[in-house]
């Protein structure tokens, strides 16, 4: 894949890159809404992450 190239975001929804200028303001506002949605679940489960490397690295400093 190129750099330039758009990434189809997961289900192929919601293009990263896409041209939006021909979408409704509902559409960009409903896009919007799915991708704020989308960074709170990724920032959960970055945070489970960071949790557990933490355990672990508790874990074998002892």
């Amino acid at each position: 894949m190129d750099a330039d190239e758009p990434m189809a975001a997961k289900g192929g929804q919601i293009v990263l890159g896409e041209d939006l200028s021909a979408l409704a303001i509902a559409e960009l506002e409903a896009r919007i809404g799915a991708l704020k949605d989308e960074i709170v679940r990724i920032e959960a489960e970055a945070e489970k992450k960071r949790a557990h490397s933490s355990a672990a690295a508790a874990l074998f400093k002892s």
